[in-house]
């Protein structure tokens, strides 16, 4: 019995399920595997690197959706898809990011469409649909939060999350109700491990004339991927990478810093400690290795009890 890559759901001996590819496109019957192994994939992405608008440090590669032939394919220019394959250093990224992704989406954090595809050689190669783009030409305004800071992909790790929260104040159309989000998404973040939540991870997006937060993207559980992690988080906060406290995270960022109301506060930490049963049942039916799954799930409630909410 195979399992879609897309759904996560019993597909019998296709490799993807129905619902998965109707997620794609209504009118997709089948699909073909991706025509690169996961080495050429990359070959490819280092090869095509300098003609991408999105870059770091996972290989990347633009694709668009050929719904005829049921396939993607890999294009210099207006990709409606980033395919990211295998790494050659951290193993299953795709599979790490895919449920990091998910699991982010079962407490209402606004996620795009993703998943993963069979690649030639049999591994997955995870994709995302690209919320900056519209139609055929169309550019959705968005700006990542190291250039509304004025700085660089060199120094993206040098700032703090109080100054993130000032720059929400600068430029957002309703910036209380995106600190909810950015609160919401750096506990996420915390408790999931993702210590590589540097400023170009942050963006704001311009829909409808309105500036908000951009859907959640580069989402990843890097704590179970490193051997020796040394931080817990990538921008400072109260001056600290590590050993983060409730107390500072719930109690100093979320209402001193962020000004939200005890109440709010509640609301969101009851939703995350209602979905913990629904995150272990999705990290036991994931991609991941059993030993990584275990490490995920490990982290997940040691993290949850250091905020007290275990």
């Amino acid at each position: 019995m195979n399992k879609c890559p897309i759904t996560y759901q019993p597909c019998g001996n296709n490799k993807y399920s129905e619902k998965g590819l109707k997620l794609l496109a209504s009118g997709l019957s089948h699909f073909s595997k991706l025509e690169y192994t996961a080495e050429e994939q990359r070959t490819e992405a280092f090869n095509r690197g300098s003609k991408m608008s999105v870059q770091g440090v996972q290989p990347k590669l633009s694709a668009i959706l050929n719904i005829k032939k049921g396939k993607f394919e890999i294009v210099d220019r207006k990709g409606r898809y980033i395919l990211k394959p295998q790494h050659n250093i951290f193993p299953e990224m795709p599979e790490n990011e895919d449920l990091t992704m998910r699991l982010a989406g079962l407490i209402g954090l606004e996620v795009p469409l993703h998943g993963m595809i069979w690649a030639k050689d049999d591994t997955l190669t995870y994709f995302i649909k690209r919320f900056d783009r519209k139609g055929q030409n169309d550019k959705i305004p968005i700006e990542d939060f190291s250039q509304l800071a004025g700085l660089s992909r060199d120094t993206k790790y040098n700032y703090s999350i109080e100054k993130v929260v000032k720059l929400i104040d600068k430029f957002c159309t309703f910036p209380a109700i995106e600190k909810v989000k950015l609160f919401k998404l750096v506990l996420f973040c915390f408790i999931t491990g993702n210590e590589d939540m540097h400023l170009k991870n942050f963006s704001i997006i311009n829909r409808n004339g309105k500036i908000e937060l951009s859907p959640c993207y580069d989402l990843v559980n890097t704590t179970i991927e490193y051997k020796k992690p040394t931080e817990e988080i990538a921008l400072t906060l109260r001056g600290k990478k590590k050993n983060l406290t409730g107390n500072l995270l719930i109690k100093y960022f979320g209402k001193e810093i962020c000004d939200i109301r005890q109440k709010v506060i509640n609301r969101i930490l009851k939703s995350i400690i209602d979905a913990r049963l629904k995150w272990i049942e999705e990290i036991n039916n994931s991609f991941l290795s059993s030993e990584m799954k275990e490490k995920y799930i490990d982290l997940v409630d040691s993290r949850l009890a250091r905020l007290k909410l275990l």
